[in-house]
């Protein structure tokens, strides 16, 4: 928890000093108005939902052209899920559900999202990623996706990882987007069957650093709106 603290105050103290390329995406398509994760006994899943004022998902990055500084949107559910419920090794951080958006690359390997049977093309449409967020001072967000050593053996990612040095899964859920709601839902044994946890819902920017040793792989510049307004992950399950 003083690790979920600290993040908290990062990101409301920066949040008004974000990088400028990142105020072109602050529309109603990503002002959270509520969110909900509901149990589904009958199905054996969570259904994850988040609205916003505007379109969800209608808003998408500007292409970059390149890797390096690639713009990324995204949904995020930070929650009180433990590491090891979503298959990471045990590690300090938070777990975020963070449906994505970002035209300049694709890391989902394992699914065709637009179905056009090509697998490496469809980074724009929103798909799901399971992350662990730590407190990073070098982003004006005040926090990044946790990276660690490459030949780090200790560390354990979910086979469906898309091979990148952090912990990052592209677990593959479909996410679906209509009207002002966006939502994804996840079978209970994908998650160690948890259904007791809190969780919070966010609109963010990310961007991608594969060149600058003094950024995060992948850090969070701009907040654009947080449900509870403090980043408390003060709302719970509802079981069905």
């Amino acid at each position: 928890m003083k690790l979920l603290s600290l993040s908290i105050l990062l990101i409301l103290s920066n949040v008004l000093y974000a990088c400028d390329d990142c105020k072109k995406y602050n529309n109603d398509d990503l002002k959270i108005t509520a969110a909900s994760v509901i149990h589904s006994e009958e199905i054996s899943s969570t259904i994850w939902e988040i609205t916003v004022s505007g379109n969800a998902g209608k808003t998408t990055p500007t292409p970059a052209g390149q890797l390096h500084d690639a713009p990324v949107l995204g949904y995020v559910f930070p929650t009180t899920l433990q590491p090891t419920d979503v298959g990471f090794s045990a590690t300090d951080g938070i777990v975020a559900l963070a449906l994505t958006s970002h035209p300049d690359f694709d890391d989902t390997p394992l699914w065709d999202e637009n179905t056009d049977n090509i697998y490496d093309n469809d980074g724009i449409v929103w798909h799901p990623h399971w992350v662990v967020l730590h407190q990073d001072k070098r982003v004006e967000g005040g926090l990044a996706v946790k990276q660690f050593d490459k030949n780090d053996k200790s560390v354990k990612l979910p086979p469906t990882n898309p091979g990148m040095p952090m912990y990052m899964d592209s677990p593959g859920f479909q996410v679906i987007t209509k009207g002002n709601k966006i939502k994804v839902v996840i079978p209970d044994y994908r998650m160690n069957h948890k259904t007791d946890f809190k969780f919070d819902a966010v609109a963010a920017y990310m961007q991608v650093n594969t060149e600058n040793k003094d950024k995060p792989m992948l850090g969070v510049y701009e907040v654009y709106s947080v449900l509870s307004k403090d980043l408390s992950l003060p709302y719970q399950v509802t079981l069905k």
